[in-house]
């Protein structure tokens, strides 16, 4: 008896160990993306990719904490205002797209996500950047072009990954471009031409 238990707990770790897997790129590209929250929440558990784009959302459904194995969002070209702290509890994404809605405030909580390799923010409202960005470790793709920052963080400089950083269609100065590019040395920024006018 004890041995026929001993047995099926290691079955179980085995199965919480392969349903909490984070996929390898390949993987994730080329695995089923779910596009609406009915057919995702018949298997929960084997939604990687979910796709809610165009969907007219003006918050962010409480559905998606249900898929604890979510990797890539998109939540693109909705009507949301803000990403709810609640998203930390997501901690496989490795990439989310929140381009052209309404969001004010960068989610200091997606900076808990450690996973996280890629985020789009572009056409938003964003004003500033947390301090805690410099958490994501593993970030190497960040766009948030077309958006009202002016605060860029001195803990940028600690996303050693971070590949390309878009940050086109924001007015900055050629003082505040260098010293973005000094924040990110081994980073390929993109930038409009420089604005001088006053803000």
């Amino acid at each position: 008896m004890l041995i026929k238990c001993a047995i099926l707990l290691l079955i179980l770790i085995s199965n919480v160990e392969v349903s909490a897997q984070l996929l390898p790129q390949f993987e994730l590209d080329t695995c089923r993306t779910f596009e609406s929250l009915e057919a995702a929440l018949e298997s929960p558990e084997k939604v990687f990719k979910l796709k809610l784009n165009r969907n007219k959302l003006v918050v962010f459904p409480k559905e998606i904490y249900q898929f604890i194995n979510l990797q890539s969002l998109d939540l693109s070209k909705n009507r949301l205002a803000e990403i709810p702290d609640s998203i930390q509890v997501l901690q496989y994404l490795q990439e989310v797209n929140f381009a052209k809605n309404k969001v004010v405030n960068f989610p200091q909580a997606l900076t808990s996500c450690k996973h996280l390799k890629k985020i789009v923010f572009s056409q938003n409202e964003l004003d500033s950047l947390p301090n805690s960005i410099g958490n994501l470790m593993k970030l190497e793709h960040l766009d948030l072009w077309s958006n009202n920052l002016s605060y860029f963080p001195a803990e940028m400089n600690a996303l050693s990954r971070l590949k390309v950083l878009d940050l086109r269609g924001i007015n900055l100065n050629r003082e505040e471009q260098d010293y973005i590019k000094n924040l990110v040395p081994n980073t390929k920024v993109h930038l409009s031409p420089s604005c001088d006018c006053a803000k």
